[in-house]
C-alpha cells in the first residue's frame, strides 16, 4: 500500500519504520530537524531486540509532490490536527482511508453514530470546523493506540512496549476497507484486531488518560505515586466514576472494572505520563482531547462532573501559566 505517515515524532516513527520495514510503500510527512535527519540519516528504531535503521526513506514536506495515497495516518497530538487539516486532501485518491491516530475523542465519534447525537460536531477537537471540512468523516477509520514509543532524537524512535492498534468502523461494520487496513498493519507485525464497536474501545484508554494525566500534571507524580497516595487515589476514582457514568449514558460499557483498570496503572509503577512530560519540556499540554472533549459530552448528555470540571479547570491553568512563562522567558515554578 501506498502509506503518508503525517507526524514523524514517537508513534508516526514506530508504525511508519515498522510498516516501511515490511514492504509498504511508506512516505513520512515532517519538518524541521526531523525532515532533516530523515532525508539524511533515514529512521532508526531502537527496540528490546536492537536496532532497525532504514537509511534511505520517502521524506517530504509538500504533501502534493507526496502524491495520493491509499492509507494516510495522522500520527500527531489531537491540537495538531488542525494545523496539517488544508494540506491533507493534496494526499487523497478516489479511496484513501485515513487513520487518525489521536488520544482522547476523535472528531468523528458522532459520525454514523447510532443515536440522536449523530453527526454532532465535538467543538473541543474541532472547534471551527475545519478538521471535518477537509478530512471527511467519510474516510476514517477508527483506531486506538497502546504502544508506548520515544522519540530521542530527530528520525530515532524508541520503542518502550505494546504493539497494539485495534482498528474499527464508526458504523460498526467490518468492511473491505477496515480488513485492508487490518492486514497490512499485522504485515508490520503489530497487532491489529478488527473490533465492532471501537467507540468503547477509545473511552477504555481514556478512561486512564483523562484522569492519570491531568492529575500528574499538576501534582508532578507518576502512576505509582498517584495510585498510592490514599487522597489522589480517591479523586482518581471520583473522576473515573463521572466519566463512566457520561460513556455508559452514550451507550457505551466498559469491559475493565474501574479498581482494576487503576491496579493496572499502578503496576506500571513510577512511569512519568505523557503530560507531565509535556509539562516538563514546556511543551502544549494536551488537555481538550482528553479531559475537555469528555467535559463536552457531559453536558451533551446532562451528566453532572463536578470533580472533571475542577481537574479541567486547573490543568488549563496550568498550560496558561506555562505558555505565560514561555511567552516571557521566564521560569514557571513546579509548585501548583
Amino acid at each position: 500500500m501506498k502509506i503518508a505517515i503525517i507526524g514523524v515524532g514517537a508513534i508516526g516513527g514506530f508504525i511508519g519504520t515498522r510498516l516501511a520495514l515490511a514492504g509498504e510503500d511508506v512516505t513520512f510527512i515532517a519538518r524541521g530537524a526531523n525532515l532533516e535527519a530523515l532525508r539524511s540519516r533515514g529512521i532508526r528504531l531502537v527496540t528490546a531486540d536492537g536496532e532497525k535503521v532504514i537509511p534511505k526513506v520517502k521524506a517530504t514536506n509538500d504533501y502534493a509532490a507526496a502524491g495520493p495515497q491509499d492509507l494516510v495516518i495522522l500520527a500527531m497530538k489531537a491540537h495538531q490536527v488542525e494545523a496539517v487539516a488544508l494540506e491533507v486532501p493534496k494526499l487523497f485518491g478516489p479511496d484513501t482511508v485515513v487513520v487518525p491516530m489521536q488520544n482522547g475523542i476523535p472528531y468523528w465519534y458522532f459520525h454514523r453514530y447510532p443515536g440522536e447525537l449523530a453527526g454532532t460536531r465535538v467543538r473541543s477537537v474541532d472547534p471551527s470546523g475545519l478538521i471535518s471540512e477537509h478530512i471527511p468523516c467519510e474516510r476514517v477509520v477508527g483506531c486506538v493506540v497502546y504502544p508506548a514509543a520515544e522519540l530521542v532524537a530527530p528520525g530515532v524512535i524508541k520503542h518502550v512496549e505494546g504493539n497494539r492498534f485495534p482498528v474499527g468502523e464508526p458504523d460498526t461494520t467490518t468492511s473491505e476497507r477496515i480488513a485492508r487496513v487490518s492486514e497490512c498493519f499485522i504485515r508490520g507485525g503489530l497487532q491489529a484486531p478488527v473490533l465492532s464497536d471501537i467507540r468503547a474501545e477509545i473511552w477504555l484508554k481514556l478512561w486512564g488518560n483523562l484522569t492519570f494525566n491531568p492529575i500528574s500534571a499538576l501534582s508532578r507524580a507518576t502512576l505509582a505515586g498517584i495510585c498510592q497516595y490514599p487522597p489522589s487515589r480517591a479523586l482518581a476514582v471520583a473522576m473515573m466514576t463521572e466519566a463512566q457514568a457520561i460513556a455508559n449514558k452514550l451507550g457505551v460499557t466498559f469491559r475493565v472494572p474501574l479498581e482494576k483498570r487503576i491496579a493496572g496503572a499502578e503496576k506500571v509503577g513510577n512511569h512519568k505520563t505523557s503530560m507531565l512530560q509535556d509539562v516538563e519540556a514546556a511543551r502544549t499540554l494536551e488537555i481538550d482531547a482528553l479531559l475537555g472533549s469528555v467535559l463536552e459530552m457531559a453536558q451533551l448528555t446532562g451528566t453532572p462532573a463536578p470533580h472533571l470540571d475542577a481537574v479541567y479547570a486547573l490543568t488549563k491553568l496550568l498550560a496558561k501559566s506555562l505558555d505565560e512563562g514561555k511567552a516571557t522567558g521566564s521560569a514557571v515554578s513546579s509548585a501548583v
